[in-house]
């Protein structure tokens, strides 16, 4: 072997090594700069939010200098008045004060009434098999032998049933497909119950899905803001068990869920990289705005964990596009989440309800 290859192969071995132990040098102080950022000294009541119930159920305290103008107007917002989706239900929803299953305004529901009074653990056993037609749920409740609409339990005795399935989600409306294996699935149920239902003109039902999945598609609304590293990147393991610790919950695809405080999220938070790697250099937080209740003032707390998070981390608050978003600008979309939340509301799908929560999901 001459001289020259064994130079090469020395310099080779060489640089090798060089390239191992910057790499690990970068990792250290990846996992340093993040056990710094969430290392004691820092009182920050956001990331705190799951233990803070004021936090979740009131108007988050911002600095002075920071979101100054979030609560100013927040009474002078005009209600939109986007009519109200669909007609007006044969029954309430929440009637009695409990919130039911089986909604009229976005389901579309038919009554099955019985010759004689059925105890409720048979219907659940007819209605166990009937959870979906296609993608679309079907819930189903009981009329009570005094009058009342309840869900349907066991011990409890039923002189009517009622059974909707659901018109519109994300994934879109009804079909005519769906509507025509519900009803044949629904005449079965009614066969062996011996019982006689009113089945809806299905063009009517058609009609109705395509109506909310308008309202649906409209007020389908998800608002992102980043955390990008202003140097070197973040380690991934350090990072999360800090924020798990913060308060998120972590889940198996890597989505960290700020609860709250109820048995709802707030908002998600996202590191943008694949399990296999162990640094990001960018944080989403997503918050979909229609399953949040405007009183948790959802996009305002996940704000104020963007610039948390940022000032920890030596990092930039910043839009998808990597360009800084001003305080201006946060507040700005403030305003226009609970003009959004306003419509919601006038259209009777109030952000964060069950009725919101089921059709966004």
């Amino acid at each position: 072997m001459s001289e020259l290859t064994m130079s090469l192969i020395i310099a080779g071995g060489a640089f090798v090594v060089v390239v191992y132990i910057y790499s690990k040098w970068q990792e250290y102080r990846a996992r340093k700069s993040v056990d710094r950022a969430f290392s004691g000294g820092h009182d920050d009541v956001l990331m705190n939010a799951r233990d803070d119930a004021e936090l979740v159920r009131q108007e988050p305290q911002f600095d002075q200098d920071e979101l100054s103008d979030m609560n100013e107007g927040e009474n002078s917002n005009t209600p939109s008045t986007d009519p109200v989706i669909g007609t007006k239900p044969d029954f309430d929803a929440t009637m009695y004060g409990k919130e039911l299953s089986v909604d009229d305004l976005i389901d579309c529901v038919i009554p099955l009434e019985f010759e004689a009074p059925i105890r409720g653990e048979k219907l659940l056993k007819e209605v166990s098999d009937l959870k979906y037609v296609g993608r679309k749920p079907v819930h189903f409740i009981g009329l009570t032998h005094d009058g009342k609409r309840d869900e349907i339990a066991h011990g409890g005795i039923y002189t009517a049933l009622f059974a909707g399935v659901q018109i519109v989600s994300r994934s879109g409306p009804l079909n005519e497909l769906e509507y025509s294996e519900f009803v044949s699935k629904l005449r079965e149920i009614a066969d062996r119950l011996n019982a006689h239902s009113d089945v809806p003109d299905m063009n009517r039902v058609m009609s109705n899905a395509r109506e909310l999945h308008q309202f649906v598609a409209e007020h389908d609304a998800q608002l992102s803001v980043n955390v990008l590293s202003n140097g070197a990147p973040w380690d991934i393991t350090t990072l999360l068990g800090a924020l798990e610790k913060q308060g998120f919950d972590v889940r198996p695809d890597g989505r960290l869920v700020m609860p709250d405080g109820d048995v709802g999220n707030l908002f998600t938070l996202s590191t943008n990289v694949s399990a296999s790697e162990t640094v990001t250099s960018k944080l989403t937080l997503l918050l979909d705005v229609p399953c949040v209740s405007p009183d948790l003032e959802g996009f305002g707390v996940m704000a104020k964990c963007a610039r948390s998070l940022a000032s920890r981390l030596g990092g930039t608050v910043v839009d998808d596009g990597n360009n800084p978003i001003s305080d201006q600008a946060l507040a700005e979309i403030a305003d226009q989440v609970r003009e959004f939340c306003n419509a919601m509301a006038v259209a009777e799908i109030p952000a964060g309800s069950r009725r919101a929560k089921r059709l966004f999901s």
